[in-house]
């Protein structure tokens, strides 16, 4: 069950190299709720494109002083639809909220869209950073980093044992099993930020490691040090490093690069500039956001696609992944609306 041969992450993740991703919706609005409009064209136009992922966020509350709630749908129904839609881009989670959910729950919903995508699921997880969540499912926040820990443990052993025996926090499971599994025998599990766990433990236990930008310089530092506990914790093992990033593209391709939240506005030519200096730095892919721009995300996308992404292809895949005749049936693309 080698985690570099499933196929979303042989789509996202490649050494020494950098992809793109996108969050979807692939929208600019103000506030926190986006419209959805035209969401699966465009997510459809991103892998005609040439993205190398999607990624879709679990936000189960809506916290008006948050300011955004994400795709609004519910996470594992919206990544079937999208797997329903698409063919070949992964289908990534940024991230979904552990303590909030059962494991198992999530093993079974993981390995299900994995099977019927193709074997395309990269799962993100994470401890939960809205306060509001956790008394509203009867949870201590402040115990979010052990039972994170937990869940992350269960997922694990659930993916890749038949009939596992497990004793842990959320109850006794003998004598049955989740089905399915992961269409490869496994899924790998990214960690976002900290999830309330030492550096050292994200190392050992994730396949990678999803966070958030930072200047430049203090990014390199932060991706050498991940790299060193990385090849401390695997050696000879890549375990890949990924951060988002907020842009609002401008018309101007030269303009110089503005702090905006979580990023920047900058000109094409100054982003691309930027997303290679990541790339020799070590990153090896950026989930770029098109919340806070001020252009028509469509242009945006357009300009993306013609003009950034060939400078950051995704890895290419000779053959699609393996799967039942019936998963592939499902994948089918089909004309909406």
């Amino acid at each position: 069950m080698d985690r570099l041969m499933h196929p979303g992450f042989r789509t996202m993740f490649t050494g020494g190299r950098l992809t793109l991703g996108l969050f979807v919706p692939i929208e600019t609005y103000q506030g926190s709720i986006p419209t959805m409009r035209d969401h699966l064209a465009r997510a459809r136009r991103a892998e005609r494109l040439g993205f190398a992922a999607l990624w879709v966020r679990d936000v189960p509350l809506y916290d008006p002083s948050f300011g955004d709630v994400g795709q609004i749908y519910d996470p594992w129904v919206y990544l079937g639809y999208l797997a329903r839609h698409t063919r070949r881009i992964a289908l990534a989670t940024g991230s979904i909220v552990l303590p909030l959910r059962h494991p198992l729950h999530v093993a079974k919903a993981a390995a299900s869209v994995d099977q019927l995508s193709g074997g395309r699921l990269v799962l993100g997880v994470a401890s939960g950073d809205r306060p509001v969540e956790f008394p509203a499912f009867g949870l201590d926040a402040e115990a979010r980093g052990e039972r994170f820990r937990d869940s992350f443990e269960v997922l694990r052993q659930v993916f890749e044992t038949q009939f596992p025996g497990i004793e842990s926090p959320f109850g006794s499971l003998h004598d049955a099993d989740v089905l399915p599994k992961p269409l490869s025998g496994t899924l790998p599990l990214l960690v976002t930020g900290s999830s309330r766990q030492p550096l050292e433990w994200i190392a050992t236990q994730s396949d990678g490691w999803i966070t958030y930008p930072r200047s430049l310089a203090a990014q390199t530092d932060v991706i050498a040090m991940w790299k060193q506990l990385a090849a401390q914790a695997s050696p000879g093992r890549f375990k890949p490093f990924a951060q988002s990033l907020y842009i609002d593209l401008t018309d101007d391709p030269h303009a110089t690069p503005t702090p905006i939240h979580l990023g920047f506005r900058l000109g094409r030519t100054m982003l691309i500039e930027l997303l290679k200096t990541l790339e020799s730095r070590g990153a090896n892919h950026v989930i770029l956001n098109l919340k806070y721009g001020s252009r028509p995300a469509s242009d945006v996308l357009e300009e993306l696609g013609a003009e950034v992404v060939p400078f950051f292809p995704k890895q290419d895949l000779t053959a699609p992944a393996k799967a039942s005749v019936e998963a592939n049936e499902l994948c089918k693309p089909t004309s909406v609306g």
